[in-house]
C-alpha cells in the first residue's frame, strides 16, 4: 500500500525548500517535490543575488510583513549555515529632480516597514561613497542593510537541512494531475510516479497558477517577467563599493549595478512580460538596454570584459502582493506570486505557512532534535578550500585545482557529488562549487569535470553532456 505523507510541498526553489526546512522541525512525514533534476533550478537560480531589507515594499502588504520577518530570521541563519553574504549596503541614486523628489516618500516607506536606518544623503555624499559614478546625481537614499548573497547556496541549504531532518526529496517529478480523494487525502501524479498526502503546499513558482487551478481556483495568473543580466569580469570589481539601486517603478525595481559574492559585477535586470514560461534566452534588445543604462550610471563599466549573460523569469501576477492563501476544506495552501523577493522572504514565508497549516488543522509537534547544516563556502570574502592548509593536509584533493578561473578544487567537486543532495549534472556542480562560472566558461576545465562526474556517478560523458544541453547550458 502506498505511504501517505502528512505534507507535500510542490516546488524546490528558495521558498519551497524553506517551507520544507521549517516543517522538518516537526514530527511529520513531509515530501518536497521538484519538476527539475535538482533544487533551485527555476526562478531562484537566476535572480539578482540581493538580500533585501524590504525597505521599498508597499506598506501593509503581506510581502512587506514577511520580508521584514525573514530579514530577522536570516540574520541568524546565514552564519549558521555558512551562506556567502557581504553586508555592503545599498545606494539608491536619484538622477533627475523628479527622482530626487521621491526620496522623502521612499524614506517614509522604509521607516513604516521597520527599516529605520535608511537615510537621505546629498550628491556630495553619493560621490564620496561611489566616486566612479557618472556625473549628474541629485542625491541618494542609503540603505545600510541591503546585502549581496549567494542565490545558489540558499535553496541548497534549506533543502539539505530538510533532508537531514527526514524530509523526502523527489526530483524529476513534474506534477501533471492532482486528485482530491474521497478519504480526504490528495493524489499527486507525474507521468511516471505518484504519491498521496494529507496536505499540499503549492510553491511551484512560475507554475503556481496552474497547480492552483487543479484545486479549482483562479485567483491569479502568472505572467513570466523576463529579467536579463550581464556578469562582468572580476577585474571590474573595484569600480563600486555598494549595491547601486535605481528609483523603483510600479513594474520593476529597475536596473541595478551590484557586486557579487563571487567577485564580479552584475548589471540588470530588464523587465519584459512574456507568455512562454520556459523562455530564458537573452536578447539583443535586452543586452542593448543594459549596456546603455550601465554606461549612463557607471561609465567605466563599458570598457570592462563580460564574463557571462543570463536571463531569469519572475513569477509576476496581476496583483501587487503575494498570493498566499489557505483553503482549509481542501487541506491546501497556495504560495504564489512571489515575484523577485523569494530568496529574501523565504524564511518569513515558511514560518507564515506553518501557521496556516496549524490553522487548517495540522498538529505541529516539535522534534526532540533539529539538525543544523553547514554548507561549503563558495564566496570570495571568506576562506576557500584551496586557501586552507589544514584542510589540504587532511585531504590533498582540496589542493588540486580543477577550475582555475574560480579556484575550485577536486575535493570540492567530489564533496558536491557525494553530498546529501548530490550533484548529478554539470549545472549542479556549477551551482555548488562555481566551476565553469569564470571567464573561460568551462573552455579549460569542462573535460576534466565531465570525467570526474562520469567516474563518480557511473554516467557516460555523452549522457552528462546531453543532460547539460537538455537543461539549456
Amino acid at each position: 500500500m502506498q505511504n501517505i505523507y502528512d505534507v507535500a510541498i510542490i516546488g524546490a526553489g528558495a521558498v519551497g525548500s524553506a517551507i520544507a526546512r521549517e516543517l522538518s522541525r516537526y514530527q511529520l512525514t513531509s515530501v518536497l517535490i521538484e519538476a527539475k533534476p535538482d533544487v533551485g533550478m527555476g526562478t531562484t537560480k537566476a535572480n539578482t543575488a540581493i538580500w533585501h531589507t524590504g525597505y521599498d515594499a508597499k506598506p501593509g502588504t503581506l510581502e512587506a510583513k514577511l520580508l521584514h520577518r525573514s530579514y530577522e530570521l536570516m540574520k541568524d541563519y546565514i552564519p549558521e549555515a555558512g551562506i556567502p553574504m557581504e553586508p555592503l549596503g545599498g545606494l539608491l541614486v536619484a538622477w533627475t529632480e523628479e527622482q530626487q523628489q521621491t526620496l522623502p516618500s521612499l524614506l517614509e516607506r522604509a521607516h513604516t516597514n521597520g527599516v529605520t536606518d535608511v537615510r537621505i544623503i546629498s550628491a556630495d555624499e553619493v560621490y564620496q561613497l561611489e566616486p566612479n559614478l557618472n556625473a549628474g546625481a541629485w542625491g541618494g537614499l542609503f540603505v545600510p542593510g541591503e546585502s549581496i548573497i549567494c542565490p545558489f547556496t540558499i535553496p541548497l541549504a534549506f533543502a539539505t537541512q530538510a533532508v537531514l531532518n527526514d524530509v523526502t526529496l523527489k526530483l524529476d517529478f513534474p506534477v501533471q494531475k492532482i486528485t482530491l480523494e474521497a478519504d480526504g487525502t490528495t493524489l499527486v501524479q507525474s507521468s511516471h510516479d505518484s504519491l498521496r498526502c494529507r496536505y499540499v503546499i503549492n510553491a511551484a513558482g512560475l507554475y503556481s497558477d496552474e497547480i492552483d487551478r487543479q484545486f479549482g481556483h483562479s485567483n491569479f495568473t502568472v505572467t513570466p517577467r523576463r529579467g536579463e543580466l550581464i556578469v562582468y569580469d572580476k577585474f571590474s570589481r573595484s569600480l563600486i563599493n555598494h549595491v547601486i539601486l535605481p528609483v523603483p517603478t510600479p513594474t520593476t525595481k529597475g536596473v541595478l549595478i551590484s557586486p557579487t559574492v563571487y567577485g564580479n559585477i552584475l548589471l540588470g535586470p530588464t523587465a519584459e512580460d512574456l507568455e512562454d514560461k520556459t523562455n530564458t534566452a537573452t536578447s539583443e534588445a535586452g543586452m542593448r538596454v543594459l549596456l546603455e543604462k550601465g554606461h549612463a550610471i557607471l561609465p567605466d563599466l563599458i570598457s570592462e570584459e563580460v564574463t557571462a549573460t543570463y536571463a531569469g523569469l519572475r513569477a509576476a501576477t496581476e496583483h501587487k502582493d503575494y498570493q498566499i492563501r489557505a483553503h482549509s476544506d481542501q487541506r491546501y495552501i497556495c504560495v504564489g506570486g512571489i515575484r523577485s523577493t523569494g530568496v529574501s522572504a523565504a524564511m518569513g514565508i515558511a514560518e507564515y505557512v506553518s501557521g496556516l497549516l496549524t490553522d487548517a488543522g495540522l498538529t505541529l509537534t516539535p522534534k526532540a532534535e533539529f539538525k543544523t547544516v553547514k554548507m561549503p563556502y563558495i564566496g570570495n570574502a571568506g576562506i576557500r578550500p584551496h586557501q586552507n592548509a589544514e584542510l589540504i593536509a587532511e585531504n590533498p584533493d582540496y589542493g588540486q585545482i580543477v577550475c582555475h578561473c574560480e579556484r575550485v578544487s577536486k575535493g570540492e567537486i567530489l564533496a558536491a557529488i557525494h553530498s546529501p543532495i548530490p550533484a548529478r549534472t554539470i549545472d549542479g556542480l556549477r551551482r555548488r562549487t562555481r566551476v565553469l562560472q569564470g571567464r573561460c566558461q568551462g573552455f579549460n576545465c569542462q573535460a576534466a569535470i565531465v570525467d570526474i562526474l562520469a567516474n563518480e556517478t557511473g554516467q557516460s560523458p555523452r549522457q552528462i553532456l546531453a543532460l547539460e544541453d537538455k537543461n539549456g547550458h
